[in-house]
């Protein structure tokens, strides 16, 4: 099994910043990718960013280029996500995903293991 905890999250004024941290514990694999979801209210999950482990080539939602960045530490088993210039509508719960694939996909189906979510809430 594998375990995924995130942190960071809070409220934060618009134009400010927050940074996750996803730490992974447990099982191990030679080769898998973990990303940022998140979920807005009333609305469905959806792709943020996501880190190939070995390559550490990364995707990014357009909503979001330019603004957050993931990136991981390898000696910590830990993912982050940097958010910067943060907007009222990147208010959501963010959730880790890890998928046992050496490519990002955006589709959560693809995701085996999630943490439990941490809010980000933007204020105007």
């Amino acid at each position: 099994q594998v375990q995924l905890v995130e942190s960071g999250g809070g409220l934060v004024q618009a134009g400010g910043s927050l940074r996750l941290s996803c730490a992974a514990s447990g099982r191990t694999f030679s080769s898998y990718t973990m990303a940022w979801f998140r979920q807005p209210p009333g609305k469905e999950r959806e792709f943020v960013a996501g880190i190939s482990w070995k390559s550490g080539s990364t995707r990014y939602a357009d909503a979001v280029k330019g603004r957050f960045t993931i990136s991981r530490d390898n000696a910590r088993n830990t993912v982050y996500l940097q958010m910067n210039s943060l907007k009222p509508e990147d208010t959501a719960v963010y959730y880790c995903a890890l998928d046992v694939a050496p490519s990002v996909v955006r589709t959560t189906l693809n995701y085996d293991y999630w943490g439990q979510g941490t809010q980000v809430t933007v204020s105007s």
